[in-house]
């Protein structure tokens, strides 16, 4: 069975460079919290890392969809589709990726004299459900802010940008409870339509079959649909499938990240697919429309 630390299709990975690194302790904004690396891998079969003397920083991982594990010491864990844990520094660890349903996770490595104020003890993995109010949304598009501003890190305000928002993307797990607090206000005021479509805005990063839909309302598949259509006029597998391509239209016209790194952050398993469907609905193929809007 292979074992493979990096390199995995539609990966996406920024090391910071050692010069930006060597400057942060004895930065006046970066010396509490900054960034090492950053990235994303899209349901990575044989990923493995083995740190047997631990490493000088934290890991931030956070599964979001299939499942993987990691070891501190003897004791071994299982992460799942929305769970996440941080690894804490100088800890020897491994982890690595489910054989059968290989783990798709960002991840962040981080350090700085505050870096310790974000572990959550005991090191174990915590979950991150889909909700009303879970604002899952709103983390990954502040990932992708961080991420977009790394590009860019041999600019060092836009690394002092990034490693800022990283305060940010961190007390929104350790503060779970406020970061969802800001949501919580809307509940019963919404109509049916609104509360399934903030939830499937909440889960573009999978594939929600109409059966997991009407379950997490609690009404049987013929219902839902009923019930959504009458607000919408639309099914609701096509209403989720067209959230889906609108979210790549943004990622084509408001990015730079390569096409055949959108459509796995998005729940396809196929580029052929995924085109198929994007040309369905907008009229013309992804990279068509990457040139015509830009």
């Amino acid at each position: 069975m292979p074992q493979i630390r990096e390199g995995f299709k539609g990966q996406r990975v920024i090391t910071v460079s050692s010069e930006i690194l060597e400057k942060c302790d004895n930065h006046p904004i970066l010396k509490n919290l900054y960034i090492r690396k950053i990235g994303f891998f899209p349901s990575v079969k044989y990923h493995y890392v083995n740190k047997d003397k631990g490493v000088n920083y934290n890991i931030l991982m956070y599964c979001v969809s299939g499942e993987g594990w990691y070891t501190i010491g003897e004791k071994y864990y299982k992460v799942k589709e929305n769970e996440f844990v941080i690894l804490p520094q100088d800890i020897p660890h491994s982890f690595g990726a489910d054989k059968k349903n290989p783990w798709t996770l960002y991840f962040i490595h981080f350090m700085g004299k505050m870096s310790s104020n974000f572990y959550m003890m005991p090191v174990v993995p915590r979950q991150i459900l889909p909700g009303n109010n879970s604002r899952l949304e709103d983390r990954i598009n502040l990932f992708e802010e961080i991420y977009e501003n790394l590009e860019l890190s041999h600019q060092i305000d836009h690394y002092c940008y990034a490693s800022n928002c990283l305060f940010h993307f961190l007390a929104s797990f350790k503060y779970l409870d406020q970061f969802r607090h800001v949501r919580s206000h809307i509940d019963t005021e919404q109509r049916f339509s609104e509360k399934v479509i903030y939830f499937m805005r909440e889960n573009l990063h999978t594939n929600l079959t109409l059966d997991q839909l009407a379950s997490h309302f609690g009404f049987s598949p013929s219902h839902f649909s009923v019930l959504f259509q009458e607000e919408t006029k639309q099914s609701p597998i096509k209403y989720y499938i067209t959230l889906k391509i609108q979210k790549a239209c943004e990622y084509l016209e408001l990015s730079n990240i390569k096409i055949s790194d959108i459509y796995p952050k998005l729940g396809f398993d196929d580029a052929a697919y995924f085109s198929r469907i994007f040309g369905k609905i907008i009229g013309v193929s992804p990279s068509k429309y990457r040139e015509r809007e830009r």
